[in-house]
C-alpha cells in the first residue's frame, strides 16, 4: 500500500455498492431485499431486538431486587422478599433462554448468541455495583 499499488483501482473515491451481498444465497438475498423495501425485517432480526430489550428490562429488575435486598439495616426482613423475587427472576430468565434457543435455530450461521445463567448475571451485577461504588 505504501508503494501506491491501490491508487489506480476502478471506482476509487466512489461509495461501495452494498445493495447485494455477494456471499449470500441469491434467493435469500432477494427475499431480504423485498422484506427491507416493505419495511419488514426477518424474524430473527425482530427476535434479536426483542431479546435485547427483554434482557435490559430483566437486568434492571434484578438490580432493583438486589438493591432492595441489600438495603442496610433491613437485611433480615428482606430475605424472604429476595427469595421470592429471585425465583420470579429465574423463571423470567428461563423464558429469555427459550427465546435465545429459538433465535439460535433461525439465525444465519455465525450469529448465534449464548444463553444467560443466573450466577453469571448476579456476578455481573455485583461487579457493576462495585464499579459504581469507586
Amino acid at each position: 500500500m505504501e508503494e501506491g499499488q491501490f491508487e489506480n483501482l476502478p471506482g476509487k473515491g466512489k461509495p461501495l455498492d452494498l445493495t447485494s451481498n455477494p456471499h449470500a444465497d441469491p434467493a435469500e438475498d432477494t427475499l431480504y431485499r423485498i422484506l427491507n423495501k416493505n419495511g419488514c425485517a426477518p424474524e430473527w432480526v425482530e427476535l434479536n431486538k426483542e431479546i435485547r430489550n427483554s434482557v435490559a428490562s430483566w437486568r434492571l429488575a434484578l438490580k432493583k431486587a438486589w438493591m432492595h435486598f441489600n438495603n442496610k439495616g433491613e437485611h433480615s426482613n428482606n430475605e424472604s422478599k429476595w427469595l421470592e423475587s429471585s425465583e420470579a427472576l429465574k423463571l423470567q430468565l428461563r423464558d429469555l433462554n427459550n427465546k435465545v434457543f429459538r433465535y439460535n435455530l433461525i439465525v444465519p450461521f455465525g450469529r448465534q448468541m449464548l444463553g444467560f445463567k443466573w450466577e453469571r448475571e448476579v456476578d455481573r451485577l455485583k461487579e457493576e455495583l462495585q464499579e459504581t461504588d469507586k
